[in-house]
């Protein structure tokens, strides 16, 4: 085993830590105070491939893999966290176009997908449907040569802000089979948006419903077969907890580098705080938690690498939501634990560490929420 970054790996990682300290961080506070959705700087992320990390190069996409994709969400997260989390969720959509579209999708969307000229949204949620997804009641009826599609999505990041929205839909009978993903672009007749949802973090990034009233699409938008789209979903899923897990992983950093250097300057009792032994345990727990987490996602992430993409893989969802579980939740105790150190300065804005764990309580609930993944674990414990 080599635990060690590769040259390219590093180079990446560097170029997003450059991107996160000089375009991200500055504006960070910003862009969440006045609920800002900076397309511009998302378009200048793009620009250096982050937009397309793991789409294939023949279409504008940056060809890297999923560990690459860890290390460079984890630096945009430390400058700031609710936008390279967008960031994420794009890339997840792309993917999908680029592993299950046709050739002539491909071809069409992926190059603009790759600039963000064209940003997409992933639309699985529903107001009935959240952990069990497989009950999503968003309907998709053949009509000739188009579906006509009624139903609703909820909580969905982008959602009237994107330009593209891929839709996983019921096309069939009840339960997962039953399921397909359908590509609905902004302006199409019949498709509308709810409010922007009020947010406790994240708001660098929009937040609505997406509806769907007699909204007719052509056959030709699904990627994948028929009753293909709920393995899609949740191909992309695995991918997209890793993506969420390493955006914990920076804002734990960053608040971590930010209670090391606060401890040693603050001073009570007459010396500074980093000098009282309890501190210093609290401190080494943090630092240890963050490194496990990390090497627990870069090795799923790994994985994830060498598995074929339409072949399912028990085991590799199972690392994956081992990932995603352990790294969200020490990345939330990590940025709390950095707060609670910085006393009363932690909780006022100036200080940046109330963003950063605003902007963090939600990877335990989205992409499937920290529960579902200790079932997804005890399923493959326990099955035979």
């Amino acid at each position: 085993m080599d635990f060690d970054l590769t040259e390219d790996a590093r180079a990446f990682r560097d170029a997003a830590a450059a991107f996160a300290r000089d375009a991200f961080a500055p504006n960070a506070r910003s862009w969440d105070e006045g609920s800002i959705f900076p397309l511009d700087t998302l378009r200048a992320a793009a620009a250096l491939g982050f937009a397309a990390i793991y789409v294939d190069d023949e279409v504008g996409g940056s060809g890297l893999g999923r560990l690459d994709a860890a290390v460079i969400f984890e630096e945009l997260a430390r400058g700031c966290t609710s936008t390279a989390a967008f960031l994420s969720i794009h890339n997840m959509a792309s993917w999908m176009i680029d592993k299950w579209g046709a050739d002539e999708q491909r071809h069409a969307l992926l190059p603009r997908l790759a600039t963000m000229e064209t940003v997409a949204s992933y639309c699985l949620t529903e107001p009935g449907a959240g952990s069990d997804a497989a009950a999503l009641s968003t309907r998709a009826i053949r009509d000739g040569d188009h579906y006509v599609l009624n139903g609703s999505k909820a909580f969905i990041s982008g959602g009237g802000a994107s330009d593209l929205y891929v839709v996983m839909a019921r096309t069939g009978g009840p339960g997962p089979k039953g399921i397909s993903a359908i590509l609905v672009e902004k302006g199409t007749p019949g498709l509308s948006f709810g409010a922007n949802e009020k947010k406790m973090g994240w708001k660098s990034q929009p937040t609505a419903a997406v509806i769907f009233e007699d909204c007719r699409v052509p056959v030709t938008n699904r990627i994948g077969a028929e009753g293909e789209g709920f393995a899609i979903a949740m191909a992309g899923l695995d991918g997209g907890r890793l993506n969420i897990a390493a955006c914990s992983l920076g804002a734990a950093a960053e608040c971590l580098d930010r209670a090391v250097a606060y401890v040693k300057q603050r001073k009570q009792f007459g010396k500074p705080i980093a000098d009282f032994q309890a501190l210093r345990f609290r401190l080494a727990d943090m630092a240890t938690e963050l490194e496990a987490a990390r090497l627990l996602l870069h090795r799923a992430a790994c994985r994830l690498d060498r598995k074929d993409p339409k072949v399912a893989d028990p085991a590799v969802t199972q690392a994956c939501a081992m990932a995603k579980r352990f790294a969200t939740d020490a990345g939330w105790r990590i940025v709390d634990e950095a707060l609670q150190l910085h006393g009363g300065y932690g909780y006022l804005a100036d200080y940046e560490i109330e963003r950063f764990a605003r902007d963090t309580r939600v990877h335990r609930i989205l992409e499937g929420t920290n529960e579902v993944m200790r079932l997804i674990v005890a399923r493959s414990l326990l099955d035979d």
